[in-house]
Parts: structure tokens; C-alpha cells; sequence
């Protein structure tokens, strides 16, 4: 089967771009941070049911996690990833968690024992259109401006165009000059119109051009969640798909120049 990304580009130059190969050399020490936040205690049987399914030491070597980086999540949830980077970022880096205020009360309990003390809320104004089944953001502001990496992970698919341009530039503008921006999501058909189905998926070529607009450059894909038995035509929750929805992985970055 053909990786949903190649399926679906309509621009072979895009992704024709890669990395090198040292950097990935040098995940060792974070891998292993991973793994141990990975078995750590506090995690829920539920979460820890996820695990292979979302592949997170995987998912952040894409995404270039380094222990040392300030890390911004746009979108934590329930505080799926924010339980593991928090632990690993925990001697060296930062980890803001950005989302409306009211939505993270429910992490208080978690960001309150000592393993988490790496993690900052960051507030931002952003509430839920339910007419519409998208994010209101307002006027989105990051409290730093030299991050390493941002990570929106199943999150820009609630992200009106409006929206998802003043996420993408404001992100642009809170990275230090060679920061990433890491997006993994539910992969929608290329240009097919929105319906109830497809409402929680997003077209990576769309995407792509959406972050380039806001000036970054795209260095790589990955289809370490492709799906082939996922025909990308149905809501991600139905029964046949739990758990096994194919998702994109894009990263981007910051011009250095």
C-alpha cells in the first residue's frame, strides 16, 4: 500500500526535502526518558491501553524532542502526551500546555506532583463552536519567544482556516530561527469537501500549505501511522476504526536565516 501522504500530494517537491540522519543519532538519552515516563505509575490503565497504538517514542524522534527543549502542546486534552513530556523534560527543558484556562483545570492533580515541575499552563483565549464543530481563537499569544518545538497532535483538525492561521503564525513567531513544528492528525481525502464523517480528519496538503503560508519551511513526513485498512471516508470514532484511524505526520521549520 501507498503511504496516505504520497496518496494524496499533489506536490512532490514538498516532501522531497530530509533531514540528517545525525540528529536522529543523538535521541538516545531521550528515548530512554520517554520509555521510563512511559512506565511510570501515575499513568492510567487507560492511557497506558494507548500506548502502542500512538507510538510516542516514535512519534517524538519525528518530532525531534530533545530533553533540553521548551516544548509548546497546543491542545493537551486530557493530558495524554503532557504526562509523559513533562517527566522528560523535567531536568533540562520547559513544557508549556496551551489551552483555555477552564479546560486544564482537570490536569491540576497531575501537574501538582514533583516529576511534572518542568510544566507551565499557558492560558490562551480559545473556546468551542458547537454550530460549527471548530475552535474560536481569539487573540492567541505565547508567553516565549525561543521555543524549540511545538507539537499539535490530533488537535488541528478543530481549526477553522481563520483559526488555523493565527495558531500557525503566532507559532512561527514563539520558535527560536530553527525550531520545529510537529503536526499529527487525522488523514482526510485531498480536497474532498467537509461532512459529519470526515469533520475530525484534515487534508495534509492543506496543512502544508496552510504552516508554509505562515512562512515555515516543510523538512519531513513519516508514515509511521498509516493505516491501510482506514479508507479515510468515515468519523475516526466508528467502531470499525477505534484506535486504528490513519493519521498524518508533518514537521516543519523555522527558517534559520
Amino acid at each position: 500500500m501507498t503511504n496516505p501522504l504520497l496518496r494524496v500530494l499533489k506536490y512532490p517537491m514538498l516532501y522531497a526535502l530530509v533531514v540528517s540522519s545525525s540528529f536522529a543519532a543523538g535521541f538516545a538519552p531521550t528515548k530512554d526518558k520517554l520509555e521510563s515516563a512511559l512506565a511510570m505509575n501515575h499513568r492510567s490503565i487507560e492511557n497506558q491501553d494507548r500506548d502502542e497504538n500512538r507510538n510516542p517514542v516514535a512519534a517524538m524522534e519525528f518530532c525531534r524532542l530533545r530533553d533540553d527543549m521548551t516544548v509548546i502542546e497546543f491542545g493537551p486534552g486530557a493530558g495524554w502526551y503532557t504526562e509523559i513530556l513533562g517527566p522528560v523534560l523535567r531536568d533540562k527543558g520547559r513544557l508549556l500546555i496551551a489551552y483555555k484556562e477552564s479546560w486544564m483545570e482537570s490536569l491540576d492533580t497531575l501537574l501538582a506532583q514533583d516529576f511534572m515541575s518542568a510544566v507551565e499552563k499557558h492560558p490562551i483565549d480559545i473556546s468551542w463552536n458547537s454550530e460549527k464543530r471548530k475552535f474560536n481563537i481569539g487573540n492567541i499569544v505565547y508567553d516565549v519567544e525561543n521555543a524549540n518545538l511545538a507539537l499539535s497532535i490530533r488537535e488541528y483538525h478543530n481549526l477553522s482556516e481563520e483559526g488555523a492561521k493565527r495558531v500557525n503564525e503566532e507559532t512561527y513567531r514563539a520558535l527560536r530561527p530553527g525550531g520545529y513544528y510537529c503536526i499529527i492528525d487525522h488523514t482526510r481525502r485531498h480536497m474532498e469537501p467537509s461532512y459529519t464523517e470526515n469533520r475530525r480528519r484534515a487534508d495534509p496538503v492543506g496543512v502544508i500549505l496552510q504552516v508554509q503560508a505562515a512562512g515555515f519551511n516543510f523538512i519531513d513526513h513519516s508514515d509511521i501511522f498509516f493505516k491501510p485498512d482506514d479508507e479515510l471516508r468515515y468519523e475516526v470514532d466508528r467502531k470499525s476504526l477505534e484506535k486504528n484511524s490513519d493519521r498524518f505526520s508533518l514537521l516543519f521549520r523555522k527558517p534559520s536565516d
